[in-house]
């Protein structure tokens, strides 16, 4: 399977198995969770990039576009099989463990601040390493990527919960992690931070034009 569809099954896949591997590590409670979740990530990426881009996270895609790193079809394909793999990623985690007895509490104005700062510097680190002319065919990608989930989850996933990623807060409300009355600011938040990052991207690297693929 070849074109955007595709692509499409690789991001439904690899947000499936993404979200799967963040709901088994909270359910663990190992102090190891934060760096489980970039491990994951990590390798996901490097699976999954050589097809798709190895995006796994709609605020991503939304950057990419901005950036002019993939065109609107790819982006309404891409974003919807992130919703669709990190749902089915959730229903299937019920088979292994229970819905969340209670939702992660959080202060509405300091969440929205680090979910969109921290989703800013990741999809910039996307975009420097995984876009840039000056950085094609690199070996680290995944693990700069991944690294930077690790070190927003450590920092600040006790002020938000360390979303960073719609599709994963789709699914973390789904299997009770995340309350849905705040399922929007997961959402919005994270948009805010990639159109920033993106934005910052083409001012700071405007000799690097890229025709959407």
């Amino acid at each position: 399977m070849t074109g955007t569809a595709g692509k499409a099954l690789t991001e439904a896949i690899s947000t499936f198995l993404f979200v799967f591997s963040i709901i088994g590590a909270v359910n663990s409670k190992s102090p190891l969770t934060p760096l489980a979740i970039g491990l994951a990530l990590t390798v996901l990426i490097y699976a999954s990039g050589h097809i798709s881009g190895g995006h796994l996270n709609p605020a991503v895609s939304f950057g990419a576009l901005i950036r002019g790193a993939i065109g609107v079809t790819d982006f309404v394909a891409y974003i919807v099989a992130q919703f669709i793999g990190g749902a089915l990623a959730a229903l299937v985690s019920f088979v292994v463990w229970p819905h969340a007895e209670k939702a992660t509490e959080i202060k509405v104005g300091p969440a929205f601040l680090v979910e969109a700062l921290f989703t800013l510097v990741l999809v910039w680190v996307v975009l420097n390493v995984a876009t840039s002319k000056d950085t094609d065919n690199n070996s680290f990608y995944g693990l700069a990527i991944g690294g930077t989930v690790f070190v927003g989850a450590v920092s600040v996933g006790g002020v938000s919960g360390g979303g960073f990623n719609p599709a994963v807060a789709l699914g973390l409300s789904i299997s009770g992690q995340f309350a849905w009355s705040n399922l929007w600011l997961y959402v919005v938040a994270p948009l805010v931070g990639a159109a920033i990052a993106a934005l910052l991207f083409r001012v700071l690297s405007s000799n690097d034009k890229k025709a959407a693929a």
